[in-house]
């Protein structure tokens, strides 16, 4: 069968995904004792869902296709280069989201300014990535050994 639903890294990534997310939810929960769905689709917090799912992409493709394969070397350099521009790139939007967020209140106390606020919370601290390549390593191994090779 050559389709997505016996796609095991497709299954790997998205299940890596939905853990980090759902972990993030728990952790919200936690604090407020309320239900905010739309944390399943926010970006930032600890851990990294988009680093959980490409490493688990990339470590079910090297469980799968060989470790030395091409297509294991593809996973790893865009699982790189998604967890450096979590921990870099969109880190720094976030923080020049923060300050421009504290300017523009500052500035709305004397002239009328729009009251929207950009988004702070974009990017990861390097815990936050490290603990996403974890999960997504460690979900894949799970689900490799669950379901096996296909």
């Amino acid at each position: 069968m050559n389709s997505i639903a016996a796609n095991i890294c497709f299954w790997s990534a998205l299940a890596a995904w939905t853990f980090a997310q759902s972990v993030k939810m728990a952790s919200r929960f936690a604090v407020t004792r309320k239900i905010d769905f739309g944390i399943l689709v926010s970006t930032g917090g600890m851990p990294s869902a988009h680093t959980a799912m490409v490493c688990a992409l990339a470590t079910q493709v090297g469980l799968i296709e060989g470790f030395g394969s091409p297509l294991f070397a593809v996973t790893v350099a865009f699982a790189s280069i998604v967890m450096f521009d979590a921990q870099s790139v969109r880190r720094a939007a976030g923080q020049q989201a923060r300050l421009l967020n504290q300017i523009v209140e500052e500035l709305f106390k004397e002239h009328h300014l729009s009251e929207h606020k950009l988004a702070e919370l974009l990017g990861h601290t390097r815990m936050e990535v490290f603990v996403g390549m974890i999960t997504g390593v460690l979900v894949s191994l799970l689900i490799f050994a669950w379901f096996g090779v296909p």
